[in-house]
């Protein structure tokens, strides 16, 4: 007959850090606790603070009051509500998207999500459901994992929202986007999304928040908000760990 002894949660701890030293989720060097970036690393992040647009979520160099838009956003305004990220889509934060994305990082998922609660601040307190962007089941197969439905999952588990694994789907299989033009980008993923009549429930009246790990030129999203609003949605927040910038910020 075997035994089981119960291991103290402090003791347990303790053997781990012996065994995993914390360390920097960057540069590996030796911190005070896991999960988390050492001072210089952390000193080296560009995140998007406040005053930004509240539409796009653009830094403004100045703060010009309360709700003010950008220029890009009142001329061309977004199918989705309002955008917010994290980071700048450069350094550290980029290494951060890439060791997740490429390198099969999935212990970096909690942290970029804490971050992300934070970013996505009166939105993710209002909505219904946290929704990730999904990828084609031939890339999800050989990819082995959705990046964006990792950081979605820890979003929700840390906001206390239902996370909808299946309320949207990516019904045809695009080109890679990466070296697409704004509007390549744009056709490439034309109609690529849909919300199973199965899940309509999930995204009927509701609000969402739609995950992603990076924002470019904001067509995958754009497409995956009509999806939304076409199946009922009422609200779409895109909430990304970074945003990529063609000009200086």
């Amino acid at each position: 007959m075997s035994v089981s002894v119960a291991v103290p949660i402090g003791i347990a701890a303790l053997l781990r850090d012996i065994v995993f030293p914390p360390s920097c989720a960057h540069c590996h060097c030796r911190t005070g606790r896991h999960g988390g970036l050492c001072p210089r690393c952390w000193s080296s992040m560009r995140f998007i603070e406040r005053p930004f647009c509240e539409v796009l979520g653009t830094p403004f160099s100045h703060d010009p009051g309360p709700g003010m838009l950008s220029a890009e956003a009142i001329a061309h305004p977004p199918v989705f509500d309002r955008l917010r990220s994290v980071a700048l889509h450069e350094g550290i934060a980029r290494d951060l998207v890439h060791d997740l994305k490429y390198r099969d990082r999935t212990d970096l998922a909690p942290m970029m999500a804490g971050w992300m609660v934070r970013a996505g601040g009166e939105a993710l307190n209002a909505c219904d459901a946290v929704i990730a962007v999904p990828l084609h089941r031939s890339r999800l197969f050989s990819r082995k994992f959705n990046q964006s439905a990792e950081l979605a999952r820890h979003v929700a588990r840390l906001s206390g929202k239902p996370f909808s694994p299946r309320a949207l789907h990516r019904r045809k299989r695009t080109a890679q986007q990466v070296g697409l033009t704004a509007n390549a980008r744009a056709l490439n993923v034309r109609g690529a999304f849909a919300v199973p009549e199965s899940c309509l429930p999930d995204v009927f009246g509701r609000r969402i928040v739609l995950i992603d790990d990076v924002f470019t030129t904001g067509a995958t999203v754009s497409a995956a908000t009509r999806a939304l609003k076409r199946a009922g949605a009422v609200e779409v927040t895109v909430l990304t760990f970074a945003r990529a910038f063609s000009g200086p910020i």
